[in-house]
């Protein structure tokens, strides 16, 4: 098992064999172990991670201090990784830090897209639209969504407007381009799903 829980910092880019390679700055970690799930207790094998960082210890819940007291250290964001069947070996209170990945190495991860409210078919399913001249009428409506006769309904599944984004969301083989272990920094070829200050599971792919 290889994972671990960050926070993203934004965007930028690198230079690599005088190569322009853009890439997202992730905070990952340093995290704690929990939590130890296995399949006799709780059905699956996984660790429940905590991500270490500043806030004020008074916005915690009294069963969030409580459940995360054997880890040693107040933490407010949880997150799980999968084992895959293996039993977890790492009991709480054991840190997991930002040197588990190497450089060039895959990993996914998985976050929160950002959210775009109520959109139209044109920009949520990439419709082409009406002319946008000559006395057309009709330029970003969806069209014609069902026949009266058969089927007298609308087909379920039909692409239509509706709220966009704000959806779990797993980008897979990123590369990793640079390891900070000194300012626990992450830099990952490419984007990564939500936007600043989201927060994040990188797992090796």
């Amino acid at each position: 098992m290889r994972g671990i829980i960050g926070k993203k910092l934004g965007m930028t880019h690198l230079y690599q064999d005088d190569r322009f390679v853009p890439v997202t700055v992730i905070q990952a970690g340093p995290c704690v172990v929990v939590q130890t799930k296995t399949q006799a207790t709780d059905g699956y094998d996984a660790l429940q991670l905590g991500l270490v960082e500043r806030f004020r210890e008074g916005k915690l819940s009294r069963a969030l201090v409580g459940h995360t007291k054997a880890a040693g250290l107040p933490v407010r964001r949880l997150m799980e990784v999968r084992t895959d069947g293996a039993v977890p070996s790492a009991q709480p209170g054991e840190k997991i830090l930002v040197t588990i990945f190497q450089e060039k190495e895959k990993v996914s991860v998985t976050g929160v897209s950002k959210g775009k409210g109520f959109q139209g078919v044109v920009f949520r399913h990439h419709f082409r639209g009406g002319p946008a001249s000559h006395g057309s009428m009709f330029h970003r409506a969806p069209g014609s969504i069902g026949a009266s006769s058969y089927p007298s309904r609308v087909w379920k599944g039909m692409r239509m407007g509706g709220k966009m984004g704000n959806e779990k969301v797993t980008v897979q083989n990123l590369e990793v381009v640079r390891v900070e272990p000194r300012r626990n920094l992450l830099y990952l070829k490419g984007a990564v799903p939500g936007g600043k200050g989201a927060y994040l599971l990188i797992k090796a792919s």
